[in-house]
């Protein structure tokens, strides 16, 4: 029910923030934004709030293909959708090596936070 909710947080945040025209060149994320790729985390609303929260497969499917850019992971995880959705970032930071991804961004610097 939680995470419902939470995706449909994200959901309606991501439409507000859409009607401006994201026009310029290639950020983080290519040509999208952090905003709109932070909607395909919403399966890790939970995990992203809890540090003891499962964190499942669908989750570290996408973190795993947007960790491929570190520096969008980055962007991603500090967005304004994320942080919207009351992910937590010093926990979000954490999903990767919670989900055993072996060529995560160990160390890598974002933001305030470390990536474990």
């Amino acid at each position: 029910m939680k995470t419902h909710i939470c995706f449909h947080l994200i959901l309606l945040f991501l439409c507000i923030h859409s009607l401006q025209t994201f026009v310029h060149g290639a950020g983080e994320c290519g040509r999208t934004s952090p905003d709109r790729e932070a909607i395909k985390l919403a399966p890790c609303a939970m995990a992203a709030q809890d540090q003891n929260s499962r964190v499942s497969v669908t989750c570290c499917d996408r973190v795993r293909q947007i960790g491929k850019s570190p520096k969008c992971l980055c962007a991603v995880m500090l967005s304004n959708t994320a942080k919207s959705s009351g992910a937590k970032p010093e926990i979000a930071m954490t999903i990767p090596k919670r989900c055993n991804i072996a060529d995560r961004p160990v160390g890598y610097k974002c933001g305030a936070y470390t990536l474990p």
